[in-house]
C-alpha cells in the first residue's frame, strides 16, 4: 500500500499540491484525474521520491519512501517526457536500470521491444513522441517493481497500442501483483481500467472513491411519464443529483441502487423508463456538484 499524508508542495508563490491525504492499495488500478497543472505530475514526483515536498510523508508499504534505495525501487515512474541518455539506444537504457532494479528482466524487454515493432539499433533520439512513450512503458514493465507510477502515459499513444498496454498491466497485476497508478487529465482514458479513482483540482483532493461503490450508489434512469402528475409524483420519491427534460423524455441521475431505482420506477406510472449506465465523467459531475463544485470547467475541457 501507499499511504500518503498531508503532502503539500509549493514552487515560489504556486500552490501545486495541498495537504493532499490518500491510501493507494495493493493489485488495484488507481487512477489520478485533474487537468493540467491540478498536482498529478508533481504528486508522482513525490511518491517516487524525485521532489522532495515542503511537508507531509509517503509511505510505501508501511516504510517511509524518502532517501530510503529499498524502498523506492518498489516504484517505476514514468514521466510524460521521460528522459533518456544522449545519442543511447534501447538497450543501453535497460542496462542502466537493471543496475538500479534488481528484477529487471532484460529478457521479457527484449520480447516486448520486438512485439511493439521498436528498432533496438535505432537511438531513441530519432523516436517519436509515441514510440518513446512505448519505450518508457516497457522500461518500466520489465523493471519488475510492485508499484507502476504512471503520469499521461496513454497519451500520444494510438488505440491499438493503448489496448496493448492496458493488456499488459492486466496480465502483470495477475501474474506478480503489480499495483499501476495512472495520472491523467482524461476521464475516457481510464474509465475501462481503473478500480479506484482520485480527483485532484488546484493541488487538493475533491474526490477518492472505488468505482465499483460510486456506480452502486448512483444511477441514470430516463422515463417517459403518461401524465405530468405522474412525473411530480415520481419525482417526490427520488433523491436527485441531476435532471433534465427534453420533450417528454426525462433523464435523472439519482443516489440510489439499481434494485431501488427497479423498485422506484416499476411502480410509478410510466410510458417507458430505462436505466443506463454511468460513464466516468457522469458521475464525477454528479458527486462533485453536490460538493458544491462546477467540475464540467475542468474535467471536460
Amino acid at each position: 500500500m501507499i499511504e500518503i499524508r498531508n503532502l503539500s508542495k509549493s514552487f515560489d508563490e504556486i500552490r501545486a499540491v495541498s495537504d493532499v491525504s490518500l491510501n493507494i492499495r495493493e493489485h488495484e488500478v488507481f487512477g489520478l484525474v485533474g487537468t493540467n497543472g491540478a498536482g498529478k505530475s508533481t504528486l508522482l514526483r513525490m511518491i517516487a521520491d524525485t521532489l522532495v515536498p515542503d511537508q507531509g510523508e509517503v509511505f510505501i508499504d508501511g516504510k517511509p519512501v524518502h532517501d530510503d534505495p529499498l524502498v523506492k525501487r518498489k516504484v517505476f515512474f514514468i514521466a510524460d517526457d521521460a528522459y533518456y541518455f544522449p545519442n543511447s539506444i534501447p538497450r543501453e537504457m535497460a542496462e542502466y536500470y537493471a543496475k538500479i532494479y534488481e528484477n529487471f528482466d532484460m529478457g521479457r524487454f527484449t520480447y516486448l521491444l520486438n512485439h511493439f515493432h521498436l528498432d533496438p539499433s535505432r537511438m531513441i533520439d530519432t523516436y517519436s513522441k509515441g514510440m518513446k512513450k512505448q519505450l518508457s512503458i516497457i522500461l518500466g514493465i520489465s523493471s519488475g517493481t510492485r508499484y507502476l507510477l504512471c503520469d499521461e502515459t496513454f497519451d500520444g499513444l494510438d488505440p491499438v497500442i493503448r489496448q496493448g498496454v492496458k493488456s499488459l498491466f492486466a496480465r502483470d497485476m495477475a501474474d506478480r501483483g503489480l499495483t499501476p497508478i495512472i495520472a491523467s487529465h482524461n476521464l475516457r482514458e481510464l474509465e475501462d481500467i481503473c478500480d479506484h479513482v482520485g480527483l485532484l483540482h488546484e493541488g487538493g483532493v475533491l474526490l477518492s472513491e472505488d468505482l465499483s461503490d460510486m456506480q452502486e450508489k448512483v444511477q441514470k434512469v430516463q422515463a417517459v411519464f403518461k401524465t405530468e402528475r405522474d412525473r411530480i409524483a415520481l419525482e417526490d420519491r427520488l433523491s436527485i443529483r441531476y435532471q433534465n427534460s427534453v420533450g417528454r423524455l426525462n433523464s435523472y441521475i439519482i443516489n440510489a441502487s439499481r434494485k431501488e431505482a427497479e423498485e422506484i420506477f416499476s411502480s410509478a406510472e410510466t410510458v417507458y423508463y430505462e436505466i443506463l449506465k454511468l460513464t466516468l465523467e457522469e458521475i464525477f459531475i454528479s458527486t462533485t456538484e453536490v460538493a458544491g463544485y462546477d467540475v464540467r470547467k475542468f474535467i471536460l475541457a
